[in-house]
This record gives structure tokens, sequence and C-alpha cells, in this order.
């Protein structure tokens, strides 16, 4: 058995005194795990850092075996922003989500490529928060429980949508929502489709809130399992910037 395609690190792990077992998203095998021998060296240790864009060969004798993995470096995305935490912590939290939500050996084409537009708004330092919401909003739905925001639950209307049914998961409006604010989940504006609403810092944290919730309650607490800890430390950076924005903007 033996295949070739781009891929993206999600993971890279040491096995042996040499080896690395590494974790990769590819558009057509989708979450796919090899055997990298003598990745552990300085050389190959470069090549499948978190975020690298690869082209990598697979190969085992058998479908079901974990096989070997050989690639090339063809991006190497975290060491453009080595110096920056919170672009690293966004990267650090997206492989980990892809790693631990998606099917292995599933092809979702939609997951690799929200992926790749998200690296690349990383190294473009543009719109990578936003990005990452939209990224989980995208995995939601390539997993079979996207939400539905177009359009409010209860009256049918696409305006005014300002809220979510943590039940169902749609859109609600300010008007059909206000009896029950208090049970609902914000919607940030910027994740209604066709909205062209100006996002500020605490609508990423809303929107980190909203995906949370549905990923944890439909994709990974049914499984015993919780929302990677690489998730929770993005969110604590990302608070601490809001705060301290928010900090700056009274004492001006």
């Amino acid at each position: 058995m033996e295949w070739s395609e781009e891929a993206i690190v999600l993971a890279a792990r040491r096995h042996g005194e040499s080896a690395l077992i590494v974790q990769l998203l590819t558009r057509g095998h989708g979450r796919h795990a090899g055997l990298v021998r003598g990745g552990q060296g300085p050389k190959l240790r470069t090549v499948y850092q978190i975020g690298n864009r690869l082209t990598v060969t697979w190969k085992a004798r058998l479908a079901e075996h974990l096989g070997g993995i050989a690639g090339e470096l063809l991006r190497g995305h975290a060491a453009r922003f080595i110096d920056d935490p919170a672009r690293l912590a966004c990267l650090a939290a997206a492989a980990a989500m892809g790693e631990a939500a998606l099917p292995e050996r599933e092809p979702h084409p939609r997951a690799y490529e929200g992926l790749s537009a998200l690296l690349e708004a990383l190294d473009a330092d543009q719109g990578w928060a936003i990005g990452y919401v939209e990224w989980e909003a995208a995995l939601l739905a390539e997993l079979g429980f996207g939400l539905d925001l177009a359009r409010c639950a209860a009256t049918g209307e696409t305006a005014d949508l300002i809220y979510v049914s943590p039940r169902s998961g749609q859109a609600v409006s300010s008007t059909a929502g206000e009896p029950y604010r208090d049970r609902l989940l914000p919607l940030p504006g910027f994740l209604v489709p066709g909205s062209n609403a100006a996002p500020v810092p605490q609508d990423v944290l809303d929107g980190l809130a909203l995906t949370a919730f549905f990923l944890d309650r439909r994709v990974f607490a049914p499984h015993g399992r919780k929302l990677p800890a690489a998730r929770s430390r993005f969110v604590d950076v990302l608070q601490r910037i809001t705060t301290l924005s928010r900090s700056r903007g009274e004492a001006s």
C-alpha cells in the first residue's frame, strides 16, 4: 500500500530512541498517522514541526498497518511567528483540535482547506483569531454537527440574530430570544452568513465559547473526552490580550 500527497503536521511524538510517530492532515486521506524513522534527528525534527506543510509518501504492507512516512518540507509556518505567543497558541490549538476531533483515515477535504486558510492568516498576521473560530465552526459542520446561523429558529427572520439555542444550534433573533436570554448563547455577528459586522475582541471570545459548547457536547463528551488543553491555553492567551486592551482603553 502506498500514497503520496500534501499534508499538514498536527502532532509529532517520540517513539523509541530515534523515531517519531506523526499525525498528519491530508485532503485525500484525512487525519493519518505514520512512523518516521530517524525523525528525532536534528534535520528531520525541524521538518515535522506542528503546522508545517509537507509532501509525504506513506507506505505499508497492509492498509491497516501504521506504515512509514517520508516527507519533504514545503513550508514551515511556525518558524514565521516563533516570537509571537498568541499566534503560536492559535496554531497549537488548531493542530490539537484537528488531531482530537477528526476521525482517523476519513477524508475531510474542507477541514484540510480550512486549516490551510488559517495557516495563511497566521503567516500574514491578519484575521487569524476570527479565522480560528471559523475553523472550529467548519469543523463542527464537517463532522455533521453544523450550526444553523442564517435565520431565527423561532420566526425565520434573518435580521438581528444575536443568540444561539444550546439545544438546536440554531440562531435566535433578539426579539424572540429576549424572554430566554439567560439560557441562550451569544452569537457574534461575524459568524452570521452574509454579515458585514466588524468584530471586536469580545466577539472572538464569544465565538470560542459558542464552538466550545457544541464541540464538547456533540463531539467530545459522548466519547468521555475533553477539549484539548492546547485550546484552553489559546483561550487564556486571548482573554489576557482582551483584558489588557480594555485596561489601556480605560486608562486613555
